[in-house]
């Protein structure tokens, strides 16, 4: 764990949890550090928080045995601090909180990323940055939505789901620093299992959290296919900015 620096208030930290293994991916290493484009994964991540206006921080929880970390790029940045993670992501942020309360105010503004959304855009940021003080990025949902049921053996059909109603949830997801911890640590105590994201912790304490709509680039990386998608995202982004940067020049 790295040292504390001075107390920072007034702006907001972003947590990202990296101490998992990625094991849908079927790689041999943990997903956060497959190459993208010649580069880890979750280097592109940080690289991209990094550029966020207003940013304080990040806090990085790895897991215990990481030996990858420490040789981004990123990793040599004062703004990224990294705590040691734990077995689930409710756990690795709750260890970043946890060492976030030692530097911040109590109603600082945490925004908890995937390692494995590369993608977010900035102005998706900023409009996570100028919701309320609990909100979400979320996709609201295209597809129409079809509810399971198992009958001898077979997955079937049980009902249609009103499509309009139905968002899925994507990163960053904010809230006051201290809310948040004191709803991840009550959520894991009373029911580990509902625990699936930051919203889940701060739904069961109580509050509604603010779906704001992002941009379907911001996708989680979770299976091999996902890595060439990105790829072909990350190609036409900077094919467009140089041909912006060709046009002001």
């Amino acid at each position: 764990m790295s040292g504390p620096p001075n107390p920072i208030e007034n702006a907001y930290w972003v947590i990202v949890p990296a101490a998992g293994s990625g094991k849908r991916m079927g790689a041999d290493k943990p997903k956060q550090y497959l190459p993208l484009a010649g580069t880890p994964l979750i280097a592109h991540t940080l690289d991209n928080i990094l550029q966020w206006p207003g940013l304080a921080g990040i806090v990085v929880a790895i897991a215990a045995d990481d030996q990858e970390f420490e040789a981004l790029t990123a990793a040599q940045d004062p703004r990224v601090h990294r705590v040691t993670g734990g077995a689930e992501r409710a756990d690795s942020v709750l260890a970043a909180l946890d060492y976030l309360s030692q530097l911040a105010d109590p109603e600082t503004s945490v925004l908890v990323h995937d390692a494995a959304r590369p993608l977010v855009s900035r102005s998706d940021i900023q409009s996570l940055l100028n919701a309320s003080a609990i909100a979400l990025l979320a996709q609201p949902a295209s597809d129409t939505i079809k509810q399971s049921r198992c009958s001898n053996g077979k997955t079937l059909v049980n009902q249609t789901l009103p499509r309009q109603q139905i968002w899925l949830a994507q990163t960053p997801q904010k809230a006051p620093l201290q809310l948040l911890r004191r709803a991840l640590q009550r959520g894991l105590e009373q029911c580990p299992e509902s625990i699936t994201d930051e919203a889940s912790a701060l739904e069961l304490a109580g509050h509604a959290p603010e779906l704001v709509s992002a941009c379907r680039s911001n996708f989680k990386i979770t299976h091999p296919a996902d890595l060439m998608l990105a790829e072909a995202l990350l190609q036409h982004r900077q094919a467009l900015e140089q041909i912006q940067s060709g046009t002001e020049s």
